[in-house]
């Protein structure tokens, strides 16, 4: 089932943000380290996607997201002029690595099949526990993983 609220316009598909999988599964200890990298506390760690109405305030004002709105966009992936100025200034290296690849990875395969790629990709190939963008070993099981 595809979750709209997931569907971050940016191509930085939400269901594997570190933000989102620590709200969902309520990992204090990921909340901790996920609010000491972004400076905040742990209980302003609460996100259910960028298009949700409980969006985490570093994508809240996100003017990727205000783009795509004005031009009546569900993404980049519609646009004939990605990626332009607010994707190269993308202030997150890895954030934007993921959007240039995510971006045109949607354009390829629609929305629903997107959202299946983008699940696998950052699956646990050992013990297949759902993880987030940018994790380096597998929170389950400790495996290394491959840059994705």
């Amino acid at each position: 089932m595809i979750h709209q609220e997931l569907a971050a316009p940016c191509g930085l598909y939400c269901g594997v943000c570190g933000i989102y999988r620590a709200t969902v599964t309520n990992d204090q200890k990921l909340k901790e380290k996920l609010a000491k990298a972004y400076g905040d506390a742990p209980e302003k760690i609460n996100c259910r996607g960028c298009l949700s109405r409980t969006v985490y305030w570093y994508c809240s004002a996100c003017p990727v997201k205000s783009c795509a709105a004005e031009k009546k966009l569900e993404g980049c992936h519609q646009c004939n002029q990605f990626p332009c100025d607010k994707i190269e200034t993308f202030p997150v290296e890895e954030g934007k690595r993921n959007i240039l690849r995510g971006v045109l990875e949607w354009r390829r395969l629609g929305t629903a099949d997107f959202f299946l790629s983008e699940e696998k990709r950052f699956t646990c190939p050992k013990c297949q526990t759902l993880l987030f963008r940018g994790t380096r070993k597998c929170r389950n099981c400790n495996e290394l993983l491959t840059a994705s």
